[in-house]
């Protein structure tokens, strides 16, 4: 008789992660991105993008200044990681390292993810959401007045 454990009843466990290929992982990646790539930052983020020829690709650096806590540091890498996963395939290709500041620790993982979409959207990779219309046009539509030939 065997024992079935928790994660023999799960039908197939399904994974979340970025390939090895979505990835900025080597030193000299990050360097030439820093020294070579265009900056935009916000408080609580800072992006480096620089254009290459392969799909797009993430790397982080997330310090102990940001927070002293492994936990703390690995939740804002989560968030970011995540927004990014769901923004892929809109961003042109390139290598992205985003530095979080100290201010990041404080916040949560929406406020995190949106900063990250604003940050992009400044940036130009991201395309500049439609404007949406919710005013009527600024012009009156005409009035109909009686015609004058009496027809």
């Amino acid at each position: 008789m065997t024992v079935a454990t928790a994660a023999d009843r799960l039908p197939s466990r399904v994974r979340f992660t970025q390939p090895k290929a979505a990835r900025v992982r080597a030193g000299w990646e990050f360097e030439q991105t820093f020294k070579q790539g265009r900056r935009t930052a916000t408080p609580l983020l800072a992006l480096h993008w620089h254009d290459d020829d392969v799909s797009p690709r993430l790397g982080l650096a997330v310090s102990r200044k940001v927070d002293r806590r492994a936990v703390g540091r690995n939740r804002i890498k989560r968030a970011l990681r995540e927004q990014f996963r769901h923004l892929r395939p809109q961003l042109p290709k390139g290598r992205y390292v985003v530095v979080a500041r100290p201010a990041a620790a404080a916040c949560s993982g929406s406020v995190l993810r949106d900063t990250l979409t604003s940050v992009l959207l400044r940036a130009g990779a991201l395309p500049a959401p439609a404007a949406a219309v919710t005013m009527p046009g600024a012009f009156p539509p005409p009035r109909t007045s009686p015609n004058p030939l009496g027809a």
